[in-house]
């Protein structure tokens, strides 16, 4: 286990749960989150639903003199933060502040908090240099504000991605560890159901404009036209094995992987990188295509998207050669916060033996795919893949594995 980075402690907030319990008993039991918006009033956009976090109230959690300097984003990440910290067993004050950091990811988050400013700059316009330099400067709040919190001067940063840049928060974070770092606070939160928020999402054309919660986010369905967006995702306290064991921390798997691509150009006739992202995972895993017993897939629920993403599965795996699950169905995309709550989900399977479900979806004929349906599966999962394709061309790819 010499140089090897595990997982040690889980904060979620998603919109089928808030906080990892509530969401993993809303996941198993393929229990959606995904509703009309009620953050604001989406009646006259074409695309209506999001998944938004129940009963997050951060008056409750934080104190009082946070609320002014943040927006949701940011208070969500700190309190999932606090739940990860007690989760692990991990008390930042009593670990030297140079031995903990944080690394996270951030895409569509940060939207909200440029929305203030955009407004206080067309109230107060010469207090304010520039709503974009506002806006930039977010992201580096949003995990400054964690590292200020727990008074961890260690290792910080920020990849500004979507989708895949939660997987790539979470391989750096491992990078970080393997130079020598005891802790790293990674994962991903973000949060932009706001009206700037959904102007922007609304120009990728990728989002469903179903105004039927159960018929809107179809990934490798005949029906699929489109994601549903959401806020959330979920942090992870990182360690060396070797720290968390000799602390006696509870261990819920190993960050064993990790490939990224980008995919070329559009008309380069070259094909796209997600296969060679899960290759390169799986090779420095030193795993064959046999070992995996799950992956959570990325399922954009764009038809030329999930094709190439099932050719990618099949590709590797052989037809129906693996348990393919997309619980992101329940929660709808969270840009930067997915994958790290499908890693989440992949270490909570490992632990109860049990492989989440994809609502609503039936599998289209044309993918070769073992889709995991509307019910989960009893399995034993020791190892499971993770993937991620950001806007662009991104692909990222992490395996993860149960330790004894």
């Amino acid at each position: 286990m010499t140089n090897s980075v595990v997982v040690t402690g889980l904060g979620v907030a998603a919109p089928n749960g808030l906080g990892t319990h509530d969401f993993w008993a809303a996941t198993r039991s393929g229990k959606s989150g995904i509703a009309r918006v009620t953050r604001f009033d989406a009646s006259s956009y074409p695309a209506q639903l999001a998944g938004e976090v129940p009963g997050f109230v951060a008056e409750d959690l934080l104190p009082s003199r946070l609320l002014p300097q943040t927006d949701r984003m940011t208070r969500l990440a700190l309190v999932a933060t606090d739940w990860a910290l007690a989760d692990a067993g991990v008390t930042p004050e009593d670990l030297d502040a140079f031995d903990m950091g944080v690394v996270t990811a951030s895409s569509s988050g940060g939207f909200e908090f440029g929305q203030g400013e955009l407004q206080k700059l067309w109230r107060q316009g010469s207090r304010y240099v520039s709503a974009y330099q506002s806006f930039a400067w977010f992201y580096a709040v949003n995990s400054g504000q964690i590292s200020i919190r727990n008074g961890m001067k260690g290792p910080s940063g920020v990849i500004v991605s979507d989708q895949a840049g939660g997987l790539d928060a979470v391989a750096q974070a491992r990078r970080q560890i393997r130079r020598g770092t005891q802790l790293i606070v990674s994962g991903a939160i973000d949060a932009s159901v706001c009206p700037w928020g959904w102007v922007a999402q609304l120009t990728s054309g990728r989002l469903s404009t179903s105004h039927e919660p159960s018929r809107a986010y179809l990934p490798f369905d005949a029906d699929a036209a489109g994601h549903v967006a959401g806020e959330g995702g979920a942090i992870l306290i990182m360690e060396s094995a070797d720290a968390a064991r000799a602390r006696g921390a509870k261990i819920y798997g190993e960050i064993s992987g990790y490939g990224a691509t980008i995919d070329a150009k559009p008309g380069s006739g070259r094909e796209p990188g997600l296969r060679k992202a899960v290759e390169l995972a799986l090779a420095e895993a030193g795993a064959e295509p046999g070992d995996v017993d799950v992956v959570f897939a990325d399922a954009a629920a764009v038809p030329e998207l999930d094709r190439i993403e099932a050719e990618a599965i099949t590709a590797v795996f052989g037809p129906r050669g693996v348990p393919v699950t997309a619980p992101k169905t329940m929660t709808g995309r969270l840009y930067s916060g997915s994958a790290p709550l499908d890693l989440a989900a992949a270490l909570l399977a490992m632990e109860e033996g049990l492989i989440p479900p994809t609502v609503n979806v039936e599998l289209s004929s044309e993918y070769d795919l073992d889709l995991v349906g509307s019910q989960p599966r009893a399995a034993e999962v020791r190892t499971a893949l993770v993937l991620a394709r950001g806007h662009g061309g991104f692909n990222s790819a992490v395996v993860v594995r149960a330790v004894d």
